[in-house]
C-alpha cells in the first residue's frame, strides 16, 4: 500500500484531553483510539505515560489492541518520562523541548544550554532502548528563527527521526505559517510535522499552510478539542485536503460525524451547530432562496455531499423559509395547498418561528396546519 501523502497523527486523546474540563476515563480513550483507528487515522498520540497510574493503563490497554495505526506518547525531555512510554509498552516518543525565549526563560531560567542538554541526553536514551524518536519544539512560531533551525538540526544529528512545528500559542497567520515551515523543511531532511492552536480561529487554515510548505504530517484533534481555543480539526483539515487540495488521505468520510459524536460525548463538550463539517447545521438549509435551489440542484450551496461525512441534507421550515419549503414538506404528508393557504401557513410558521427563536418540527408545521382552515387538505 502506498504511503498517503499527509499523514494524519491525531492528538485528541493528548492534547485534545488537555482542555479545561474535560477527562476521558479508560473506557472512553479505548473507544476514541479504536474509532480513530477505524477510520484510517495513521497515527494516534495516546497520551502522556508519566502523569501516572490511570493514564498508563489506558495507553496500557490501547497498546494491546494491536491497532493499524502507529501509536506514540508525549514526554518532556526527561529520561524517567521515556522510561514510562516504554513501561507501557510503546515503540514510539514524541519528545518535546521548549524553543521561544520566553518558555526558555520561564522554564529553563534562560538556560538554553540545558534544554539542549536534556533533549540530547533523553533521545539518546529513546534510541538506545530502540524507540522511535519524534522532537518537538514547543512554541516554535515564537522561537529566534536560528535558534530553532539549530535545535531541529540538532535532533536530526541526535537521530530523531522527524521534528515537530509548534505554534503553540496560535500566532501565526497561514503566509507566516508557510514561509516560516518551508524555511525548515528545506533545512533539515527529516521530515516536519505541523501542529497548530485555534486562538485566532487559524488552526486549519495554518495547519493546511503547512502542509503547502512542505510538511508530510499534521496533528489533529476530533471536533478541534484541546487547549484554550482548540487545535486543528481532523474532519476539517482531512476535508480540506481532499476537496481542496485534491489529496485523499485514506480517511473514512463517510465516520466523521460518528465520531465527532463519540468526543463530543466523551469531552462533554457539545458541537457548536455551525462548526464546519459535523456541525447540525452543517448541510440544514431554511433560506428560501437557498432551500429552493437545493431541492434543485445541492451543488448551488454544498461544496460536497452530505453523505460524504455522515450527515443527510435537511431543508427545515423557519422564519426565513419560502413556500418551496414549506410546500415540499406538507406535500410529503399528504397536503396539499393552494397558493392563498400556503401564504397563510407561512406566514404562521414564521410568526411562529419567531416566538420560539429556532426553526420549526414536521410536527408543529402540521400542528399550524391542522390549527387552521385547511384541515380538508389533508389525506
Amino acid at each position: 500500500m502506498n504511503q498517503p501523502p499527509v499523514l494524519i497523527n491525531d492528538t485528541t486523546l493528548r492534547d485534545g484531553e488537555q482542555a479545561a474540563g474535560v477527562a476521558f476515563n479508560l473506557q472512553e480513550k479505548v473507544a476514541i483510539a479504536k474509532f480513530l483507528d477505524a477510520v484510517g487515522v495513521h497515527e494516534i498520540e495516546v497520551g502522556i505515560p508519566a502523569m501516572g497510574e490511570e493514564e498508563t493503563l489506558a495507553i496500557k490497554a490501547i497498546a494491546d489492541l494491536n491497532l493499524q495505526a502507529k501509536l506514540l506518547a508525549w514526554n518532556r525531555a526527561v529520561i524517567s518520562d521515556i522510561q514510562a512510554s516504554i513501561a507501557c509498552g510503546l515503540k514510539r516518543v514524541h519528545i518535546c523541548i521548549p524553543v521561544s525565549g520566553v518558555q526558555i526563560s520561564t522554564k529553563f531560567q534562560g538556560q538554553w544550554r540545558i534544554t539542549l542538554q536534556q533533549l540530547r541526553d533523553s533521545v539518546n536514551f529513546a534510541l538506545d532502548n530502540g524507540l522511535w524518536v519524534s522532537v518537538g519544539g514547543e512554541d516554535a512560531s515564537r522561537a529566534d528563527k536560528n535558534f530553532l533551525l539549530d535545535v531541529a538540526t540538532f535532533a536530526q544529528e541526535l537521530g530523531a527521526s522527524r521534528f515537530r512545528f509548534c505554534d503553540t500559542v496560535g500566532i501565526l497567520d497561514p503566509f507566516a505559517t508557510y514561509h516560516r515551515v518551508k524555511k525548515l523543511v528545506e533545512s533539515i531532511s527529516i521530515p516536519v510535522e505541523i501542529h497548530t492552536h485555534n486562538d485566532f480561529g487559524l488552526a486549519t487554515a495554518n495547519a493546511l499552510a503547512g502542509i503547502e510548505a512542505g510538511c508530510l504530517t499534521a496533528n489533529t484533534t476530533v471536533n478541534g478539542l484541546g487547549e484554550r481555543a482548540g487545535n486543528a480539526a481532523l474532519e476539517e483539515v482531512v476535508m480540506a485536503l481532499k476537496r481542496i487540495y485534491g489529496l485523499d488521505v485514506g480517511i473514512d468520510t463517510t465516520k466523521l460525524l460518528d465520531l465527532s459524536r463519540l468526543v463530543a460525548d466523551a469531552s462533554r463538550c457539545s458541537v457548536p451547530p455551525w462548526k464546519a463539517i459535523v456541525g447540525e447545521n452543517t448541510f440544514a438549509h431554511e433560506s428560501g432562496i437557498h432551500a429552493h435551489s437545493v431541492l434543485q440542484n445541492p451543488a448551488t450551496y454544498e461544496p460536497f455531499s452530505p453523505e460524504e461525512v455522515g450527515w443527510e441534507r435537511r431543508v427545515v421550515v423557519g422564519k426565513h423559509s419560502g413556500r418551496h419549503a414549506v410546500t415540499q414538506m406538507l406535500e410529503k404528508h399528504g397536503i396539499k395547498l393552494n397558493s392563498e393557504e400556503t401564504k397563510s401557513v407561512l406566514d404562521a410558521v414564521r410568526q411562529e418561528s419567531v416566538k420560539k427563536k429556532r426553526s420549526l418540527t414536521t410536527k408543529e408545521v402540521l400542528d399550524l396546519v391542522q390549527n387552521g382552515r385547511y384541515s380538508h387538505a389533508i389525506r
